[in-house]
This record gives structure tokens, sequence and C-alpha cells, in this order.
């Protein structure tokens, strides 16, 4: 398993082949892509057997314990999301 930060897929995109695969290897396809923001460059990151979690609209405000857990950005559900792309 490998956690990777991605401030900036412009950054990341413009690097070398060689690079993005040690960063992302292409034969790891189990992706889970987390962002508390819009999710739209995401897809390509995690491929056709990944899935993505994040937030597509705006306007949600709440404490941040409720709004984590209203929004499905809790530990226990992210757990649940990669445990569905492992295939357990």
């Amino acid at each position: 398993m490998r956690l990777v930060s991605m401030p900036s897929w412009d950054l990341f995109e413009k690097q070398p082949q060689s690079y993005r695969d040690s960063v992302l290897p292409p034969s790891v396809t189990a992706r889970l892509a987390v962002e508390a923001g819009v999710t739209f460059w995401l897809g390509a990151v995690c491929g056709a057997k990944g899935a993505v979690h994040g937030i597509n609209h705006f306007g949600a405000s709440a404490p941040y314990k409720i709004i984590a857990e209203k929004l499905g950005f809790t530990g226990d559900n992210i757990a649940k999301l990669a445990h569905g792309v492992l295939g357990r």
C-alpha cells in the first residue's frame, strides 16, 4: 500500500513518464483517491478499476466532525471504500 499526496496535478503531468510510473505504478489498479474538494481530475489517476471520493458541489457547512460524517470523510468510511476497491 502507498499513500500519494498530489498537490499539483499539472506539475505531476509534466514529469517524465518514468517518474509518474514510479509514483503510480501502472500495475497497481486498486486505487482510491480521497479529495475534500472537486474530483474532476482524479478519474485519470484512479483508472477504470479505482474509485474517487470527494465533493463536487459547494455550500456544505457545519462543524468539522459533523460535515466529515455527513460527507463520508471518516476513517471508517474511507476504509470501507478501500476494501471495496480491493474486492474485500
